[in-house]
C-alpha cells in the first residue's frame, strides 16, 4: 500500500505519485509557454480574432485526409525499407488505422485551437488517449511507434505549411507539440511507473527534481551540439534550423523520459526494448549520426550531475551507463568526419 506523507496538506496527501509526476510535467509545460510569452510580449495561444481562428481550423479539417495521405507517403519513403531490414511484421503496420488515429487526434487539437483552449488544457484532454494509442502500437512491436510518430509529426508539419500567417503557425505549433511530445515520449508509462512508488521514494524524488528542468536541459545540450558541429546537415537541414532544433530538443527530452521510466521501473527494459531499436530504425534515415547521439548523452550526464545531490546519482547512473554503452563507438564505430569525407569524395569535393 502506498505510504502517505504526514507532513503534507490534505490536497497533497490525496495526490498519488502518478498525479504528482503529471503535475510536474504540466507545470514545466506552462513555464515554457510563459517564458516564450515574456520573451515576445505575446501569449502564444491567444488570437486577436476568434473568427479567423475558426476559419483556419475549418480549412485544415477539410484538407486533413489528403494531408494525412501525404504524411504517410513521406513516412513510407523515409523508413519503409526498415520494415524488411528490421524484420518487422508488415501486417502490424496499418497505414489506414494510423491515419485514422492521426485524424481523430488532430481534429481534437484543431477544435481546441478554434475554441482558444490553451495547449496545456489540450494535454489534459488528449494526454491519456495518446498514451493509449502509444500502448496499442508498442504492445505489438515497440518499433511500430516510429512509423506512428513520424506519421503524426509530418501530418502536423504539412498542416502548418497550409497556414500563411507566421503568427498563426506559431500558435498552432504549441498545440501540435502536445501531440508530438506524448507520442515520442513514454509519458503515460512514466506516470504509471510513478503510481507504484511511495511518496518518499528516492527514485520518485530524483525524477521530480530533474523533470521540471528537462526542456532547459535539452535546450542547453542542443545549443552546445550546434556549436560543436556547425556544418552538420541532417535530413531536414542544419542543426540550427528552427524545425531541426525543435525536433532535437524533443528528442533529448525523449531520452530523458525513457531514462526516468527505467529509474521508476527499476529495470533497463524501456531503453533496451523500445528506445534503442527506435533510434536504430529512425536516425540513419533522418541522417542523425551516432556521434551526435553520443555527444548528447555525455552532455546529458553533465547536466544531471550538476542538478542533483551526490547520493541521488546512484539512482540513475546504472541506466545512464547502459545507455552510453549501447551507443558507444564499439557498437557504432564510424565518426562524423569519416562520413563527411566519404560524402565529399562522392561529390568530387574536398573538405
Amino acid at each position: 500500500m502506498m505510504k502517505q506523507n504526514p507532513n503534507q496538506g490534505e490536497e497533497s496527501i490525496n495526490q498519488t505519485p502518478s498525479q504528482s509526476l503529471a503535475k510536474f510535467w504540466a507545470k514545466k509545460y506552462i513555464q515554457n509557454l510563459e517564458n516564450k510569452e515574456a520573451a515576445t510580449g505575446e501569449k502564444p495561444w491567444v488570437s486577436a480574432y476568434g473568427k479567423e481562428r475558426y476559419e483556419i481550423a475549418e480549412k485544415l479539417m477539410y484538407s486533413m485526409r489528403y494531408t494525412s495521405l501525404q504524411a504517410w507517403q513521406k513516412t513510407e519513403y523515409l523508413i519503409g525499407r526498415e520494415i524488411q531490414r528490421h524484420q518487422i511484421n508488415p501486417r502490424l503496420i496499418d497505414p489506414w488505422r494510423i491515419s485514422e488515429d492521426a485524424f481523430e487526434i488532430y481534429e481534437k487539437a484543431l477544435e481546441s485551437y478554434a475554441k482558444m483552449i490553451a495547449p496545456q488544457q489540450l494535454a489534459r484532454i488528449i494526454g491519456a488517449y495518446l498514451g493509449h494509442i502509444r500502448d496499442k502500437y508498442t504492445s505489438a512491436d515497440p518499433r511500430i511507434i516510429g512509423f506512428v510518430a513520424l506519421q503524426f509529426h509530418y501530418t502536423g508539419q504539412m498542416l502548418l505549411s497550409e497556414v500563411s500567417s507566421q503568427w498563426e503557425q506559431n500558435q498552432l505549433l504549441a498545440y501540435f507539440k502536445v501531440i508530438d511530445d506524448h507520442l515520442y515520449m513514454p509519458l503515460q508509462r512514466a506516470y504509471d511507473a510513478a503510481a507504484s512508488q511511495d511518496y518518499d521514494s528516492p527514485a520518485l524524488s530524483v525524477v521530480q527534481t530533474l523533470l521540471p528542468c528537462s526542456t532547459e536541459i535539452a535546450s542547453n545540450i542542443c545549443q552546445r551540439v550546434i556549436e560543436l558541429y556547425p556544418r552538420y546537415l541532417s535530413h531536414s537541414g542544419s542543426l540550427d534550423h528552427p524545425v531541426v532544433k525543435t525536433s532535437s530538443i524533443r528528442d533529448v527530452e525523449m531520452f530523458q523520459v525513457y531514462l526516468w521510466v527505467c529509474v521508476l521501473e527499476n529495470n533497463i527494459a524501456a531503453i533496451q526494448q523500445e528506445l534503442f531499436p527506435l533510434c536504430v530504425m529512425l536516425y540513419p534515415a533522418l541522417k542523425v549520426h551516432w556521434e551526435l547521439v553520443r555527444q548528447m548523452i555525455n552532455l546529458m550526464g553533465k547536466e544531471f550531475s550538476s542538478r542533483v545531490k551526490p547520493e541521488q546519482r546512484s539512482l540513475f547512473v546504472p541506466y545512464f551507463q547502459a545507455l552510453r554503452e549501447m551507443f558507444s563507438p564499439e557498437v557504432f564505430p564510424e565518426s562524423i568526419d569519416d562520413e563527411m569525407h566519404r560524402t565529399a569524395r562522392s561529390m568530387g569535393a574536398t573538405l
